[in-house]
């Protein structure tokens, strides 16, 4: 097999992620996250062991779905307190040269003409390393305080996001064309205003009629994640997204929703393999299989049920503290995230998950998988979920931060390089060069290259 494997570290500003409870343990420092060089070390950390991007999660409001309340999730710090993570970036942009960072900004609860500034900034500042996971925010908390009255629904989300994006795409593709800035000295001359167009955008929820405000940064585009999997979120995806996030539990989860995505870029008119899926995956690491397993054993001590039942509430609006422990889960659909529902309840058929054992498992890793072994076994692991599932890469989640990214940088990637299958030295111009090696911006086919707009 010499399939490249893309490599994204997975953190948010907040304390355990994807791992509630963990941030007891001694040797985890991520309740540092308030402190800058928290991550630059981590920054210098990714680089060094030549990871493809680090992906930051973010929401907008606290998982109060677990017995109607926040209290579990603050008194366990389940993604609360939780900061902004577009604010980091240029901290880690500053002490490495090729590492790309991708910022999780909602198209629910911004306005896409200051957020299409937003990114053009940090791309500028970042020298073309910057990504923007499209997220629509499933959390009704989030919805209340940003004013209205519930949640959107689900599929009405994905709605919104099509027009925001439209916007988007005209500000950053179309609106200042190549030659715009002349920076003429001699005749005082910085812009051509021939050359700046108003996008006249007139959508069902955005009226944007101007100008972009920056002038082209390296990519233009942002490189374009998208962490839907329910079916309206695969046709968004299908048309738009270059990488995709999936949260799946289990080998067989993540290869049946793979097949969907593929089926359905194909269907839009693009090539399968042009986009690429990464699930979220925790490696437990140790120096023999022995020592791998006395740490997974060590962080069980410290998995928060309460922390993992909260997180469980907000992901899928199912309140668990309504079951009994050995309750199998069935599929519910509301306006949460539905493919995470799903791979719980009937993606998998070999798979049927009680509530004991959701919490237990949600404790280490969160949605996705997780792997315990030697170094050898957990490149082997991956080596099968690209050989068997199709995915492209992983979300690298951690238990304990830094020191889940510390072993794998050390024990797995040597492996994974000796093997052909994760890079050693950085190609590319910038962070979307770097992933397709096709050039800084999207590709002429792709629709954010077609934009609609009447341009004066």
């Amino acid at each position: 097999m010499n399939k490249r494997i893309y490599l994204n570290a997975f953190d948010m500003s907040c304390a355990g992620h994807q791992s509630p409870g963990l941030w007891t343990h001694p040797d985890d420092e991520s309740h540092r996250y308030k402190d800058k060089e928290y991550w630059i070390e981590l920054a210098k950390l990714l680089e060094r062991g030549r990871f493809d991007g680090v992906f930051l999660a973010d929401v907008l409001g606290p998982y109060d779905v677990y017995q109607g309340s926040r209290d579990a999730a603050v008194r366990q710090g389940a993604q609360t307190p939780v900061n902004d993570p577009m604010l980091v970036v240029p901290l880690m942009a500053a002490v490495t040269e090729h590492l790309g960072f991708a910022v999780t900004a909602s198209v629910t609860h911004e306005h896409p003409y200051p957020f299409a500034r937003k990114m053009s900034t940090l791309d500028h500042l970042t020298n073309g390393r910057v990504g923007w996971n499209i997220v629509t925010s499933y959390l009704r908390s989030a919805a209340v305080n940003m004013g209205m009255e519930n949640q959107i629904k689900h599929d009405e989300r994905y709605d919104i996001a099509g027009d925001f994006l439209q916007v988007c795409y005209k500000l950053w593709e179309a609106s200042w064309e190549d030659e715009a800035v002349r920076l003429d000295k001699e005749e005082g001359v910085f812009a051509d205003p021939d050359k700046v167009h108003d996008i006249h955008h007139q959508g069902k929820y955005f009226q944007v009629p101007g100008a972009h405000l920056s002038e082209p940064s390296p990519q233009r585009t942002p490189v374009l994640y998208q962490a839907g999997a329910s079916k309206k979120g695969r046709a968004f995806a299908s048309r738009n997204a270059e990488l995709v996030f999936i949260g799946a539990p289990t080998l067989k989860a993540a290869k049946k929703t793979v097949e969907r995505i593929r089926g359905e870029v194909k269907e839009a008119g693009r090539a399968p393999e042009e986009v690429k899926i990464l699930p979220m995956f925790t490696p437990i690491v140790g120096k023999t299989e022995d020592e791998a397993w006395t740490k997974f054993r060590e962080y069980q001590d410290h998995i928060s049920h309460e922390g993992a039942l909260a997180l469980f509430g907000g992901w899928t609006g199912i309140d668990l503290s309504e079951y009994d422990s050995d309750q199998v889960l069935e599929y519910i659909e509301n306006d949460a995230i539905q493919s995470m529902v799903e791979s719980f309840t009937k993606i998998d058929p070999d798979k049927q998950w009680t509530v004991e054992e959701i919490k237990n498992f949600i404790g280490i890793g969160g949605m996705g998988a997780f792997t315990v072994g030697s170094p050898e076994q957990v490149a082997d692991t991956m080596e099968e979920w690209v050989r068997e599932a199709g995915v492209d890469g992983f979300n690298i989640a951690y238990a304990i931060t830094p020191g889940t990214f510390k072993d794998f940088v050390e024990y797995v990637v040597p492996i994974l390089q000796e093997r052909g299958l994760v890079q050693k030295e950085y190609k590319g111009e910038t962070f979307r060069d770097r992933i397709f090696h096709q050039g800084n911006q999207l590709p002429a086919h792709h629709p954010g290259k077609n934009t609609t707009s009447v341009l004066v």
